[in-house]
């Protein structure tokens, strides 16, 4: 028996590290768990794609208009529609861009690229429903930044306080401290990989930068990633490109690789079609549901906090499909590029995900390629980390109340850069597994509640096209929670007065 527990809790252990590192990834078949949240997440994915029909392609020129002029209509100190964005990006942007990329394509080839590029397709309307909603029931806050997301808009939307608080607690637990110590994990690791610094060291720096943006608060979050995540992504996409554009004879045979190894045309000259197909599908899903974070519950957290301009919740809604898109569509390929350009890819060594993407790096820049996969690790990690605590402290101050509110962040606060700390010196993938449950617990509870309230965003995107197709522009268009039969009692009047 002891033998047989002892096995047990060897798998749990590896099974963590490999959710983390992307390393002995199990096959969905081994793991319903994985298998049943994907296959909800893109079922939901396809039937709010087909229900708004096909928004994201119908507005896909209309999202660009919006970003133009997101950074205007805020008030009062409170976050512009584009700081929202940031903020949700910095949260998605992180390891799984680099480092995911590469084990996708490691495992599934380069055809899971393609499926990483379907999933994003699906998952921004998806996004867009979570946001709206999140948008429809925040609430006003004495720091004149709002709060929202799926919390708010379970309870008061679905009157069911224990389902919002169970989400609140999942968050919690996963992005606001395990993943965060998960980050800081990856900056320690990639920093001593090129600089050779011990990790108790970068632990103990990233306490220091990130301690001032955290007692901050929500506004300070922002503000700091919507300054350093436009840079950061702009630079990492400036060098892909460069590498595209200097290798761009290679370019449309590394494309029409990625879309034959996608349907199998490449395997099937080694007969092994199927199981070539499933590789790319099933890797591919997984790592690209993972990295837009697309019905997870937690971009709305960011999505809520926004003074839209236009002044109307389907505004952020188109934003946050932007981000999905930039996320997964422009961040992901850029890695795609690099790696399957450089041919370094050798299935029959193993290869680490962060590793594989600095070889491909080096093969065009050299050895300074190591170094600025850390230093893009470092602030897409760092960003990450603060965007984490954001989604925290909005779930907590939910959970508390206003009484408690003050003394529970502060205490909070405390446990994040213990966090931080502690998962740069350390290892604990028991920890990092009971945060992947809890991520996969507010998902699904997530998903179920937009499914029940989708039938509001879906009203909220028809009113605000109404007003578009009417020539209204700007400030021209107006949101009236009392124009909607369910959002008159539930939605919250102080949150949308002009």
């Amino acid at each position: 028996m002891g033998g047989s527990i002892a096995e047990w809790f060897n798998s749990i252990v590896n099974y963590g590290v490999s959710i983390i590192w992307g390393n002995n990834d199990w096959l969905i078949a081994s793991n319903p768990w994985y298998g049943l949240l994907m296959f909800v997440l893109i079922g939901a994915g396809l039937y709010f794609t087909v229900v708004t029909r096909f928004m994201q392609f119908r507005h896909f020129g209309h999202m660009w208009k919006l970003l133009w002029v997101s950074n205007q209509g805020r008030k009062d100190g409170g976050i512009s529609s584009f700081e929202a964005l940031m903020t949700s990006l910095a949260a998605r942007v992180g390891t799984g861009n680099l480092a995911g990329v590469a084990i996708a394509i490691y495992l599934g080839g380069p055809g899971a690229i393609f499926w990483m590029w379907m999933t994003a397709m699906v998952g921004m309307s998806t996004s867009f429903i979570e946001s709206t909603l999140a948008q429809a029931y925040k609430v006003p806050h004495t720091d004149n930044v709002y709060r929202g997301g799926p919390a708010y808009y379970i309870e008061k939307g679905l009157g069911k306080r224990w389902m919002a608080v169970f989400f609140s607690v999942c968050l919690l637990v996963a992005f606001g401290l395990a993943f965060n110590g998960v980050q800081s994990n990856t900056i320690a690791q990639a920093t001593n990989e090129a600089f050779g610094i011990p990790t108790w060291m970068t632990g103990l720096l990233l306490v220091v930068l990130v301690a001032p943006v955290v007692f901050g608060g929500l506004r300070s979050v922002a503000r700091i990633a919507g300054k350093i995540v436009p840079i950061m992504a702009i630079l990492y996409i400036l060098l892909a490109l460069f590498i595209i554009i200097t290798n761009f004879s290679q370019f449309p045979a590394a494309i029409a690789l990625i879309v034959k190894s996608a349907f199998g045309f490449e395997q099937a000259a080694g007969g092994v079609l199927g199981y070539g197909i499933a590789q790319a599908i099933i890797n591919g899903i997984k790592r690209g549901l993972f990295s837009n974070e697309a019905g997870m519950g937690s971009a709305p957290n960011a999505a809520a906090t926004a003074q839209t301009n236009p002044n109307h919740p389907a505004v952020q809604g188109f934003m946050q499909m932007l981000g999905v898109f930039m996320d997964t569509l422009v961040i992901c390929t850029a890695t795609a590029s690099i790696i399957i350009l450089s041919d370094v890819v050798d299935p029959n060594v193993e290869q680490e995900g962060i590793q594989l993407t600095q070889l491909a790096l080096s093969q065009y820049v050299g050895d300074w390629g190591v170094i600025f996969v850390a230093i893009a690790i470092f602030f897409f990690s760092f960003t990450s980390i603060i965007a984490n605590y954001s989604y925290g402290e909005s779930n907590l101050e939910f959970i508390s109340g206003s009484k408690n509110a003050k003394v529970m962040i502060m205490i909070f606060r405390f446990m994040v850069l213990a966090m931080v700390f502690v998962g740069a010196i350390a290892s604990l993938p028991a920890i990092w597994n009971f945060a992947d449950l809890s991520m996969g617990l507010m998902a699904l509870t997530n998903l179920v509640a937009i499914m029940l309230l989708s039938p509001v965003a879906l009203r909220i995107l028809r009113d605000y096209e109404r007003q578009v197709k009417a020539g209204k522009t700007g400030n021209q268009i107006k949101f009236n929670p009392d124009d909607f039969v369910k959002l008159k009692d539930e939605a919250n009047r102080d949150a949308w007065i002009d």
